[in-house]
């Protein structure tokens, strides 16, 4: 017996191939087991078992290679010497890198996207600054880290301006490149509306660099974990930079190997968050595939 689908279709005066194909397809969109479907949790899956299979040649390479752990750990060597430290060890470390990263990443922002208004807006600062703002990001921070240290002191104040170094020349270069990057249509239609240059700012060149600056505020979540364990490598009593020092000066490799990866989590973590402030607070700077 025919299906009232088919049925509907040779009735129909729109029987045409065209017709019969779009139907045939919103038919086999609603069946069970379809590619799509597979497709989609395939990519879902996939980096996760990239992951996985990683982790198990590497086990099974220190194991059949007999490699010594204070060569290369295998990785149950190294959750094993994670969970001899303490939760109050880890509680601490971690929460004093956090703390210095955070702080260093929100100065720089609340330094970078004023600075590259301010080269926008103007050419003189742009020719004046920006020269000596590349000279800042191509010193090495950590060469200048102990004379940052020695002029400030050894509290939080150099460990967080370390950090700001290395964190906030993303976020002006992919600012400026946003606000330059406006059309010219909706300038001139601004100002053939009369806008002040504030307003056009504000409701014109800012959103539209909005895409840019949050690629640049990604980047340097993680940029800001590792100023600040370049900043406890020079001068830290806690911190997992410290804690990792610690742990290889007494050659507890896979002790180090555990203090890097949960450095590697934060930093994940802290790039999961800047990606959700995104989606929930301006979704519409994201691409279609991502909304």
């Amino acid at each position: 017996m025919p299906s009232p689908t088919i049925s509907a279709v040779s009735s129909s005066p729109a029987s045409s191939p065209e017709a019969k194909t779009q139907i045939d397809a919103a038919n086999s969109a609603g069946k069970p087991g379809r590619p799509g479907v597979w497709r989609t949790w395939a990519d879902r899956l996939a980096p996760a078992a990239a992951f996985i299979v990683l982790i198990c040649v590497w086990e099974g390479a220190c194991r059949l290679f007999r490699i010594p752990s204070y060569l290369l750990p295998a990785p149950s060597a190294i959750v094993i010497a994670g969970l001899n430290v303490t939760p109050a060890q880890w509680v601490g470390n971690i929460g004093a890198t956090l703390r210095v990263a955070l702080m260093g990443y929100v100065v720089a922002i609340a330094v970078s996207i004023p600075l590259a208004v301010a080269l926008v807006s103007s050419r003189l600062l742009s020719r004046t600054l920006y020269p000596m703002i590349v000279i800042v990001q191509s010193t090495p921070i950590v060469a200048i880290a102990p004379i940052i240290v020695v002029t400030l002191g050894a509290s939080d104040l150099p460990r967080v301006f370390i950090t700001f170094l290395i964190t906030f020349f993303p976020i002006v270069v992919s600012t400026v490149t946003g606000l330059m990057a406006t059309p010219e249509e909706l300038i001139e239609l601004s100002r053939s509306l009369r806008a002040g240059r504030v307003r056009e700012m504000l409701h014109i060149r800012l959103p539209f660099a909005v895409p840019f600056i949050f690629s640049a505020l990604k980047i340097s979540t993680t940029l800001a974990v590792i100023g600040a364990v370049v900043a406890e490598f020079v001068a830290a009593e806690r911190g997992l930079g410290f804690f990792i020092m610690f742990s290889t000066s007494f050659f507890k490799i896979p002790q180090a190997f555990a203090g890097l990866a949960v450095l590697v989590a934060l930093s994940l973590v802290l790039f999961r968050l800047c990606s959700l402030a995104q989606r929930w607070f301006v979704p519409w700077s994201l691409p279609k595939s991502e909304r």
